[in-house]
Order: structure tokens, then sequence, then C-alpha cells
């Protein structure tokens, strides 16, 4: 007689149990690689970086707040007595005219581009200290801009070379080094992330449930994700120096933040009907009534 082989009872308990670490661990990853992959190819990228600060340049939030600055910056270089405050208006009048034209917009992507490098060479270096841009080329602009618009006293404008501190990074402490971190991470979480969850539905005893659930988990961690970028907003506006408009600073966050919520929107959608199709497809396969085989005939019931 043949040998009966006995399974472990254990087996199914350490798979079942197995499969659960797994696909938990994916869901968690869901938000980590959604934040490292826009970390590295949508804030990194220098080129995607100044694509998205682009559009910018024409919000008038933004546009009104360059206005504001540069008026400041050049009413301080000169000195026009009685006259200060006309001059000032018409400086002023001068500089919203200029955010108008295409070489406002080509200093807006310089500037832009600067920022970057500065940030990114932060990043890279582990530097505690400023990060600053030099102005200089965009003082250049304006001042040429303004003398052609006839502003008095425009010629008496100095353009030196000006190191503006754009960040710190010592206040940001962690989350400086968090972001550091998930550029050097890159795609690999949202690999990882999926790697885990098939890995996960695989060894899971009941597939169909274990894949609805990974993709309500996928789908909550994402919303996770959602949530934390609005808190985020919150929080970043609260924080800005008064001089800073909100305006202008929410503007420039929902447009870094873009990518990453509507990326996060549609995996909220596409795990959400994977899970509401395959939730529905058992509803009906469970509501089907049995079949019985007519007499006389033999049969598996359906």
């Amino acid at each position: 007689m043949p040998k009966t082989v006995r399974r472990d009872p254990r087996t199914p308990r350490a798979r079942s149990a197995l499969s659960a670490v797994l696909l938990t661990l994916a869901c968690l990853l869901v938000p980590l690689g959604t934040l490292s992959v826009w970390a590295t190819y949508e804030i990194g990228d220098r080129d995607s970086y100044v694509a998205t600060m682009a559009p910018l340049a024409s919000e008038p939030a933004v546009r009104s707040a360059v206005a504001d600055a540069v008026t400041g910056s050049v009413m301080k270089e000169i000195d026009v007595g009685p006259l200060q405050g006309t001059v000032e208006s018409f400086v002023r009048d001068a500089v919203r005219s200029f955010t108008e034209t295409a070489a406002y917009k080509t200093a807006w992507n310089a500037a832009n581009r600067a920022a970057h490098d500065a940030v990114q060479s932060a990043l890279n270096d582990d530097s505690n200290g400023e990060v600053t841009i030099d102005l200089a080329p965009i003082t250049q602009q304006i001042k040429q801009q303004l003398k052609d618009d006839g502003v008095p006293f425009a010629s008496k404008i100095p353009v030196r070379h000006t190191e503006v501190a754009v960040l710190q990074s010592d206040d940001f402490g962690w989350l400086w080094r968090s972001f550091h971190a998930l550029q050097v991470a890159g795609v690999w979480p949202a690999v990882a992330a999926a790697v885990l969850a098939v890995a996960g539905c695989l060894l899971a005893g009941r597939r169909r449930r274990a894949v609805v659930a990974t993709a309500l988990g996928m789908a909550l961690g994402a919303l996770a994700l959602l949530s934390a970028i609005a808190v985020g907003r919150s929080f970043t506006l609260d924080d800005l120096p008064s001089g800073i408009s909100r305006d202008a600073a929410g503007a420039v966050y929902d447009a870094l933040t873009e990518t990453l919520r509507v990326t996060s929107w549609v995996i909220v959608g596409v795990c959400g009907a994977v899970a509401l199709g395959l939730w529905l497809s058992a509803r009906r396969r469970g509501g089907r009534t049995p079949t019985t085989p007519e007499p006389g005939r033999t049969g598996a019931l359906v």
C-alpha cells in the first residue's frame, strides 16, 4: 500500500502569516514609493523642475509677489528725496509690466534653474549651510527693461553679485535628510511594493480575497499620502515669514505637488476599481444556484 503523506497543519498558517506580512509591507510602501519617484524624477530632475515651475511665471499672485520684491530691492538702491513715493509707484508699474514679457519668463526660468542646482548641490554634499542664488543676471535684465521704459534713475541701479539665501538646511533637520534619502532610493520602494504584493498574493490561501485586501490597502496608503500633502500645505503656509505672500507660496506648493497628487488619485482609482470588480465578481458567482442533473444522468453540479 502506498504511504500516506501527512501535511504539517502549521504550513498553511505559516504561509498565511508570511503572506499577510508581505502584503502589509507592500501597502505601506505605496506612499513611500510614490514620494521617492516624485522626489527623484519630478523634483530631482532640473528640466522637469523648471518645466513645473514655468507656468507660475504667469500666476497673478506670483507676479504680484515678484513685483513687490523687485520694487523693494530697487528702491533701496536709489534715493530721490521727495519723489520717492512717485518713483516707487512708477517702478512698481514698470516691474508689473515687465512680468508680462518674454524676458521676465526667461529670467524666471533662469532663477529656478539656479535655485534647483543650489538645492541639489546641498543635498548631494549633505551640506548644512545656506543655499543661495545669484540675482545679478536677473537684476541686469530688469534694469535694462526699466531704462528702456524711461524709469527715472534706472541707470543708477547697481548690478551686484548679490547672494540671496533661498534655503537654510539646518531649519529642516530630519525632513531635509528624508528628502535626500527618497532621492537616493529612487524607484526601488515602488518596485519593492509591486514585488511584495505579487509574492504575498501568490502565498495567500485565498488569493482573490488577498488581492482585494491589497488593492484596498494600497488605496488607503495613497489616501494617507493625499492627507499628508494637504496637512503639509497648511503647515508650510502657516510658518511663512510675514514678508512672503501666502497666495504666491500656495501656488508654488500646489505646482510642485500636482504630479504627486494626481499620481495618488490614480492609485486610489485603479486600486478601488480592482477591489470593487473582484468583489462584484465574487458576489455574482456566489449568487448562482447549482443545477440538479436530470434523472438517470450523471454529472457534476455546476
